[in-house]
């Protein structure tokens, strides 16, 4: 196996990553099109943050100026999918930014960022799936419907709504990649129009004297305590505010997250057909989807009412705008948008977290059991089932949704270390096909990089330290098994073996 010396990080080659691939009893169906992995990626894009982020960006950050904040954020989104696409066209093997980084940056890198994207795709999709619980819950109180959507067996108190959408898109990804994105196509579908719809109506009530300040004068802000501070605010001891330019830019840190979970489409690599061609199309089409959709909810939502009015509501949304412009009627019909968005996000985020997980036990990272697929359907059966089992245990009993921050500087980091390692494999391999190339490199994957580390200090600080927490843990095992399982290192470890071996001899 082509590996680096022990002294120089473990490099995986190109070569011997892509031989990886071809192992019979470890590799994937190519069944997906550049259409299935657009619809990938604007199923896990458009969920419950479409009707909601918009409406508090503009209330609490940027006013009307949050369509700016919108198209700053896609433009940072799309330098980063950029450089997703160059690699997944270049490498077009399952596993994503841990995938490439092993390839440029070496196996200690590798291994932090797949244990970030366990921790993005693990916590986002329980997240998700405990919030489907819940308005599903919600939806049934709107319908007249009285169902308990809590089961107590003994003392513990178990949501059962979590539990049975992971359960049925568990089934679904273990039959099969490609029919599990026909039925998410559906959902997709229902999900883009019920906003379509919502967009239209919405224009009717839009006023333009709403627009206006267009970007409010600046003012301070309430204070919060350190640990939940941006980190920035908290090292450099600026007072916060709101509104104004700073407003406007945090605002954009705010809804950048509204992008997140396009790097799920790269993990799909290894199931795409002509990967070269179709997946730069698919991860740049569906960004492409989304940036409209949002841009159009967030006019209609600050031209509805004047920022200053939303402010005053506690949870703003499109649903607060609908209803204080006297339009109550649009609470069903954007409670329907959100579980059916909800419902295509938890597919792709249990997509995502089993091919990481797929990739780092085919590398020997993790147990090599979990990488065997199916004989007939070729998908990871084993892994899927027991990914589905965890995440639907930790949203059914526990309450997530305090670490949801978690999700966000999971993804940046790996944005980041994507966004650099694009000039290092220029310089390391020019001699590689590449179907897509960022455009004046090195200078836009360095932006994007730059880019991505200053959202990620405008997290608070108590994520953090979590973060901080789970990369420890990372380590300990790392260190204590995959660097002794991992194949690049017992290839090398052989080859050491050999070459002394001839010399003795």
């Amino acid at each position: 196996m082509a590996t680096t010396a022990e002294g120089s990080g473990r490099r995986k080659s190109i070569e011997a990553a892509i031989a990886t691939s071809e192992d019979p009893k470890r590799s994937l169906r190519r069944d997906l099109s550049a259409w299935d992995l657009a619809v990938l990626g604007v199923a896990v894009a458009v969920g419950a943050g479409i009707f909601s982020v918009g409406a508090e960006a503009a209330a609490n950050h940027a006013g009307p100026g949050v369509i700016i904040s919108f198209l700053i954020a896609s433009v940072v989104c799309g330098l980063a999918m950029m450089c997703y696409a160059e690699f997944a066209s270049t490498l077009p093997i399952a596993g994503s930014a841990y995938t490439y980084s092993y390839a440029t940056m070496g196996e200690v890198v590798a291994w932090i960022i797949g244990w970030d994207l366990i921790l993005e795709m693990l916590l986002a999709a329980a997240v998700i799936a405990k919030f489907w619980g819940i308005y599903l819950g919600d939806a049934f109180e709107l319908f007249g419907v009285d169902i308990p959507m809590e089961l107590q067996l003994g003392p513990v108190a178990f949501d059962w709504g979590p539990a049975l959408i992971v359960a049925v898109f568990t089934t679904l990804l273990v039959l099969g990649t490609k029919m599990s994105t026909r039925v998410n196509s559906v959902f997709t579908i229902i999900k883009v129009s019920i906003t379509l719809f919502v967009i239209v109506v919405g224009f009717f009530y839009v006023k333009a004297e709403n627009f206006s300040p267009f970007i409010p004068p600046a003012e301070p802000a309430e204070s919060a305590s350190g640990l939940h501070q941006p980190l920035f605010a908290w090292l450099t001891g600026l007072e916060p505010s709101m509104y104004g330019v700073v407003g406007v830019l945090s605002g954009a840190a705010l809804v950048f997250f509204a992008f997140i979970g396009f790097d799920v489409v790269a993990t799909t690599a290894e199931e795409t057909r002509d990967p070269q061609r179709n997946l730069p199309r698919g991860i740049l089409g569906g960004l492409g989807v989304v940036t409209v959709l949002y841009v159009l909810v967030t006019i209609v939502v600050t031209g509805m009412v004047s920022y200053a009015e939303l402010a005053q509501v506690d949870d703003p949304s499109l649903t607060s705008a609908f209803v204080l412009v006297g339009a109550d009627w649009a609470g069903k019909v954007i409670s329907m948008g959100i579980l059916v968005g909800l419902t295509s996000v938890i597919m792709v985020l249990l997509l995502g977290l089993t091919r990481i997980v797929f990739s780092m036990s085919r590398d020997g990272l993790l147990p090599r059991a979990l990488s065997v697929t199916h004989p007939v359907h070729r998908t990871p059966a084993r892994l899927q089932i027991g990914a589905g089992v965890v995440v639907a245990l930790v949203a059914a009993l526990t309450d997530v949704s305090a670490l949801a921050d978690m999700i966000n500087i999971g993804t940046l980091s790996a944005f980041v270390l994507v966004s650099f390692a694009v000039p290092l494999l220029r310089k390391q391999r020019p001699d590689l096909a590449r179907g897509f190339r960022v455009p004046w490199s090195p200078l836009l994957p360095i932006v994007s990089g730059v880019a991505c580390l200053w959202l990620m200090t405008n997290l608070t600080t108590i994520t953090w330290l979590r973060f901080g927490v789970w990369l420890a843990a990372g380590f300990v095992i790392y260190f204590t098994y995959s660097r002794r399982h991992s194949l690049v290192g017992r290839g090398a470890q052989i080859e050491s073996e050999e070459e002394v071996g001839g010399t003795t001899g």
